[in-house]
């Protein structure tokens, strides 16, 4: 989750009349969570703001997007809705030990969920819309694009053009998945396809080691799919606490999904039965359906930033400062475009700053640290805070590290084997909590409340000071008393799982 900026200069000067004359005090390209964040939040505070946005479709293109964004439209909010709908095949699983009977096969319909999921997403379409226009935000259907630092040229879907001029303008864009360059490629789908599959496959194949693949692993996987998930690692999740990488891994194999570490496909092609899969030892499995997620791309090539000399880098992310400003001084970039830290709430983070920045007559940057997030496998991940990794590279300090390992209240019951994982990385010295987390049921609603205390400050002291709600999972991160290990940065492991 590494940031990107372009320089740390003097803090923006709040917006001033500057004499001239504009359609538009801002004109936002992107109606993305960090668009619509941005846009409304400037209204707010007196700005005449338009807004332009692609027409709906679940499946995002050049010329397809939506309200909402990748958010909302075919990221976060889809995914959880199948996750919940996976997450019900465990609990059919460890209902027969509560005393439920379910007697003959339970059947699964696949198309109503997508019915369902789709009617969802249409709904936040409109709320998304109607956010908009209560702020007093013109909002413009099309494709936008930059023709001087004050014009914005938005292509509608009948091909006509519009000009508008603004003061500023802020580009929230997003990014795309993208698709591994090997023979067969066009077979392969990214995540935008795989929310919308017509079928549920039987025998999927997915490629990737990041939140996005252990994901719909855990979500085909649920519902009942054969998944063999290859990754070009030791262990999954790159960038997050080895020892809780490893503690995902395990829990993928023991819900049936099939690893492949250090394992990369080399070639797709169409068989009388499905999808052929090679891999670069040789292997060959067959496949109804091969999810590449492998990373995503910076939404900029059609903005026509060249032109007008706002800076990308190699892979096409907008280069801003420490207040989302490009290269150019009323050219504002935030959220997934600028590759910071890709995450939602951060996007609103930015779009907000930006805002009070530029119209709120405040001078605020985002504030990147102790960030919490979440991978939505079953069980879930959420970390807040240094890895012990990342903890060990900055520690001046000697670390302490506390961890709980145990089996959930409800497995003692329905003997699911399946533990629940907790971790804390304090500074030696100081006694400051760097890092939380959690593996396990409800860890991302956990680890909300531990990224508050984290932000204030807390001490290890603390936590163990803190009266635990009992009984739950959450108590024992305020009940960790004895040491698991003590680490000297003079030890630093070495670590490129």
């Amino acid at each position: 989750m590494a940031r990107k900026v372009l320089k740390d200069g003097e803090a923006p000067v709040a917006a001033a009349d500057d004499g001239g004359s504009y359609d538009y005090d801002l004109f936002v390209i992107g109606a993305g969570s960090g668009g619509v964040r941005g846009s409304r939040t400037a209204a707010g505070f007196g700005a005449k703001v338009a807004i332009c946005e692609l027409p709906f479709h679940p499946i995002s293109s050049e010329w397809l997007g939506g309200h909402g964004g990748t958010c909302v439209i075919r990221g976060c909010v889809p995914k959880k809705i199948l996750v919940y709908g996976a997450s019900f095949r465990g609990e059919f699983d460890d209902a027969s030990n509560f005393g439920w009977e379910i007697n003959g096969d339970i059947n699964y319909n696949w198309k109503k969920l997508l019915e369902n999921k789709t009617q969802e997403i249409v709904r936040l379409n409109g709320v998304y819309k109607r956010i908009l226009g209560n702020s007093g935000v013109t909002m413009i259907e099309g494709a936008g694009s930059i023709v001087d630092a004050h014009t914005v040229e938005v292509t509608q879907p009948d091909g006509s053009k519009q000009r508008h001029t603004t003061k500023h303008i802020l580009i929230a864009t997003g990014s795309r998945a993208t698709l591994v360059n090997i023979p067969g490629k066009e077979l392969a789908i990214t995540s935008d396809e795989a929310l919308s599959l017509e079928e549920l496959p039987k025998r999927a194949v997915i490629l990737g080691g990041g939140y996005i693949a252990v994901e719909f692993a855990s979500i085909w996987k649920g519902l009942g799919a054969q998944v063999d998930l290859f990754y070009r690692k030791e262990l999954p999740l790159r960038g997050f606490d080895d020892e809780m990488r490893t503690v995902v891994a395990s829990n993928l194999e023991g819900r049936g999904i099939r690893l492949h570490p250090g394992t990369n496909l080399t070639e797709l092609s169409k068989t009388a039965d499905g999808i052929k899969v090679v891999t670069d030892k040789g292997d060959e499995l067959i496949a109804d359906v091969v999810l590449f997620a492998t990373g995503r791309a910076p939404n900029s090539n059609r903005l026509n930033l060249e032109a007008v000399g706002v800076e990308v880098d190699q892979i096409g992310a907008i280069k801003v400062d420490e207040y989302s400003r490009t290269s150019v001084p009323n050219i504002w970039a935030v959220g997934d475009v600028t590759n910071r830290i890709n995450l939602t709430p951060v996007a609103l983070m930015e779009a907000t700053c930006f805002a009070k920045t530029v119209f709120g007559g405040q001078t605020v940057k985002p504030d990147y640290k102790d960030v919490p997030c979440a991978v939505f496998c079953i069980p879930p991940l959420s970390v807040v805070g240094l890895s012990e990794q990342e903890a060990l590279a900055e520690a001046k300090n000697d670390l302490l590290v506390y961890t709980s390992s145990f089996n959930p209240m409800k497995n003692s019951i329905s003997k699911r084997q399946e533990k629940s994982i907790m971790k804390l990385v304090v500074d030696a010295e100081t006694d400051k909590v760097l890092g939380a987390a959690m593996c396990g049921p409800d860890a991302a609603e956990i680890m909300q409340g531990i990224a508050v205390a984290l932000k204030a400050g807390a001490t290890k002291a603390t936590f163990d000071s803190t009266v635990g709600i009992h009984p739950s999972a959450a108590e024992e991160f305020v009940t960790m008393r004895t040491l698991t290990r003590r680490v000297s940065p003079a030890s630093k492991p070495k670590t490129n799982l």
